[in-house]
């Protein structure tokens, strides 16, 4: 549960940095993360 709460907070966080026009790659690698963090979150639940 805590792995997708924190997901769901690098997605926010992903979405800040795209209104604050970071670099690409910065965002992308965020991205990444939040994906992992919240398919982990999942998995671990299943």
């Amino acid at each position: 549960m805590v792995l997708i709460v924190f997901g769901l907070f690098l997605v926010g966080g992903c979405i800040s940095f795209v209104k604050q026009g970071l670099p690409k790659s910065v965002i992308a690698l965020l991205a990444v993360g939040a994906f992992f963090s919240i398919a982990a979150g999942v998995l671990k639940i299943g």
